[in-house]
């Protein structure tokens, strides 16, 4: 735990951690709560929920969904949005930043993705399932990050940092998945729309225009767009939290110049004992701050705790319920999509992520963290991006519409996840000693 006498500000990083190991905890209750529901006398009502139609817009201009798509189309739109700015920002700024700092996540990012879709592959081939592929490479940061965080102190920074990268290029993967193999029957003028909408948001974004309300509008196009083409819509996110500007604005030395004016305004009024010059001093510093701040960061910092706090575990309520009754279970753990999801999350990201790391390392590819406990953390990681979960359900929502086998598949998701889950967090607990991060 910090010393409470330390003012030290939280990097990025190390503020996203902090805000997905309290989600990670809330989509824990979220999933155990819809689980509950969905095999207690309310089920009924927990399915009749979900498919109420909510209608926005007016006659001839309306999108009209159950409430289940509002979800999985609409608010997961903002949190694919949050995806698209924390990818950049760590491209720009963060752990993907270099050459140097990213090869290491990538590659056992890009590991952990193969190989659980290799095993998937192979219980799988040539049957129905094929198309759920992709569940099974998916990792839920928010759960992964809420596990490593019950573990304290004894976790090193580096590999909270790492998880996160990993997790990182992991949504990155995620998303191209559902861009290329996700996607239903293109209408080409819905497409044709989204484009402009797309040409139109990079051109402000090279013109270094600020004003977020006119980026939000046209981010709201291009979504209503993007759901009319065929193309998945939460993809329309993405795109616009790579466009939101993430540099400084061109007056930086300007603004700099005005926040040091406030300092000695601040400095003066203090000597003076002028209280009302204080607070204009301090008014004029934080105007000026503001302003100097990126529209990347400022939307990052705002839609935070939106994401983790309501639209995740609204999501994971909706989604996670799954009613079994003692035949249906040994139905389930005898499919192959049951089993091919299980493994692959379980086994498959602690062989890819381990394999690709060592033989990385021993190429000299790679530069390990300078730690005597790295393979110890490197396997407790592993494990923990086994936790599929909320992407996981995600990937399967759009792979299938047969409800049964989305049954088939949320059971794979969660036995998959919790097995992953246990194993990195006991694994860590016995085996990590408390060192300085």
């Amino acid at each position: 735990m910090a010393n409470k006498s330390s003012t030290k500000p939280l990097s990025p990083v190390m503020e996203f951690i902090q805000a997905e190991s309290f989600s990670g905890i809330l989509l824990m209750i979220s999933a155990v709560l819809a689980l509950i529901v969905a095999n207690s006398p309310l089920s009924d009502w927990y399915i009749q929920l979900f498919q109420q139609k909510l209608t926005v817009g007016f006659d001839g201009a309306n999108i009209s969904k159950p409430l289940i798509l509002w979800i999985n189309d609409g608010l997961m739109a903002i949190f694919f949005l949050l995806i698209g700015l924390e990818i950049k920002r760590e491209i720009k700024f963060g752990e993907l930043s270099t050459m140097q700092k990213a090869l290491l996540p990538v590659i056992a990012a890009f590991g952990g993705a193969l190989i659980p879709g290799l095993i998937f592959f192979g219980f799988n081939a040539g049957s129905e399932y094929l198309d759920g592929w992709a569940i099974a490479i998916a990792t839920d940061i928010a759960f992964a990050i809420g596990v490593l965080a019950l573990l304290g102190s004894r976790v090193p920074v580096w590999a909270k940092v790492f998880l996160t990268a990993v997790a990182v290029v992991d949504d990155l993967i995620a998303v191209l998945v559902i861009a290329l193999f996700y996607t239903s029957k293109i209408s080409v003028t819905a497409l044709a729309v989204a484009g402009v909408t797309f040409v139109i948001l990079l051109i402000m974004n090279l013109s270094n225009i600020r004003n977020m309300m006119l980026y939000l509008f046209f981010g709201l196009v291009l979504w209503v767009a993007v759901l009319k083409s065929g193309v998945h819509a939460t993809i329309a996110g993405v795109l616009l939290g790579f466009l939101i500007p993430a540099t400084s604005p061109r007056n930086k030395g300007e603004l700099l110049d005005n926040i040091e004016e406030g300092i000695n305004m601040l400095r003066a009024a203090q000597t003076s004992e002028g209280k009302e010059d204080g607070q204009t001093a301090m008014h004029h510093i934080e105007d000026n701050v503001e302003e100097l701040e990126s529209p990347l960061h400022k939307l990052e910092h705002k839609l935070h705790p939106w994401v983790a706090y309501f639209i995740m575990p609204v999501f994971a309520f909706a989604n996670a319920g799954v009613a079994l009754s003692a035949e249906q279970a040994v139905a389930a753990f005898s499919s192959t999509l049951t089993l091919g999801i299980l493994f692959g999350l379980f086994l498959g990201k602690q062989i890819g992520i381990m394999l690709s790391v060592w033989i990385s390392s021993k190429l000299g590819i790679v530069k390990l963290p300078d730690s005597n406990q790295v393979w110890t953390v490197f396997y407790g990681i592993a494990c923990l991006t086994g936790i599929g979960f909320t992407m996981s359900l995600f990937i399967g929502g759009l792979a299938f519409t047969d409800p049964a086998t989305i049954e088939y598949s949320k059971v794979g998701i969660f036995v998959g996840s919790l097995l992953s889950g246990l194993l990195g967090y006991m694994f860590l607990k016995v085996k990590l000693k408390p060192e300085a991060g």
